[in-house]
């Protein structure tokens, strides 16, 4: 009963993002599905699973948005948008055996189900079936964008590694993580959509910009929903993060503005993993105001995502894109 609570609360918090595309994603779906398939029953197991554990579809909306601008929506959209998809399932595939994760979208991650070696190899099958998909549309211009989004975001993934358990990364230190491993994918889906829709160079990077941002201000609220959010709505247990010894933006705040009783239990956690001082921790984070800070960091990342677009047409699809902006940092999951 509440999880059917909880996926009604999601989708009507989506509905302004989701009406003038429901047609487009349900065949979306089904492209995802069909090339999903491999004769290897483990692969099929194992990318199943992931594929269909609730997650938002935000970044093949994107695509789908994105291109609606320029013009009706197409097959070709359909597939890039679960090219896009794909990606990003492969990088969660990846990302939960680094950092040893139990839990996603409040189900067992594929790892604690299928074992390490299986989530990794699943997750190489679905960059590659990604890439042959990509390769289909016989866009150059597809293809860069993609190789190159891919590679940053592998970047982003290391950065990320050798940023943990530790407490002195600058706020501009942390931001060009979260630009590289989640944003540069956010703003490849935008820019994707305006050149499978023709549109202009600047269009084109109005797009590209909207995404980025939008993808910056997604990850800030994931780090505030990780210390303050509903643990049945976000799906993982709170101070994950910190558990693993990932600074943060609002733990960053918090250790710079607290006590300093406050800063050492802050920088103790980072450095050495763990949430034994988790309350005090909580306590310091909401104390100095790190949780509000982080949000306005967020909105200001979402306003600039909407003056990206501004010059652009009124549109059904530019609405929901604003409706998105709104929703990225107004969301409790």
């Amino acid at each position: 009963m509440i999880s059917s609570v909880i996926s009604s609360n999601r989708t009507n918090q989506l509905n302004g993002v989701q009406d003038c595309i429901a047609k487009d994603m349900l065949s979306v779906n089904a492209v995802i599905e069909k090339s999903l398939y491999s004769e290897v029953t483990l692969v099929n197991q194992v990318a199943n699973y992931i594929i269909n554990s609730g997650g938002k579809r935000l970044r093949p909306m994107l695509v789908l948005l994105s291109a609606g601008l320029f013009g009706p929506i197409k097959p070709e959209h359909h597939q890039l948008a679960a090219v896009v998809e794909f990606i990003h399932t492969a990088t969660l595939l990846h990302d939960d055996v680094v950092d040893e994760s139990a839990k996603r979208r409040g189900q067992n991650t594929a790892n604690a189900l299928f074992g390490n070696a299986a989530s990794v190899l699943v997750g190489d099958f679905v960059y590659s079936r990604a890439f042959q998909m990509m390769v289909a549309v016989q866009n150059m211009r597809v293809m860069e964008v993609l190789s190159n989004a891919t590679n940053v975001i592998a970047e982003g993934e290391v950065l990320q590694l050798l940023n943990v358990h530790n407490a002195d990364i600058s706020d501009d230190a942390y931001l060009k993580v979260i630009h590289y491993k989640t944003a540069k994918l956010f703003e490849a889906a935008t820019r994707l959509g305006a050149i499978i829709g023709n549109a202009t160079a600047d269009e084109e990077e109005a797009l590209s910009q909207y995404g980025m941002h939008i993808g910056t201000a997604f990850q800030l609220i994931d780090d505030v929903l990780d210390l303050s959010g509903n643990v049945l709505e976000i799906g993982k247990n709170l101070g994950d993060d910190l558990n693993e010894g990932k600074p943060t933006l609002p733990l960053l705040f918090a250790m710079r503005h607290g006590t300093p009783a406050e800063s050492h239990a802050i920088k103790h956690a980072i450095t050495h993993g763990g949430l034994q001082d988790f309350s005090t921790i909580l306590s310091a984070v909401e104390r100095t105001g790190a949780l509000q800070h982080v949000r306005l960091v967020a909105e200001k990342e979402a306003a600039l995502a909407l003056v990206a677009i501004q010059h652009i047409a009124d549109s059904p699809y530019k609405i929901a894109l604003q409706n998105l902006a709104e929703f990225a940092v107004k969301r409790n999951f």
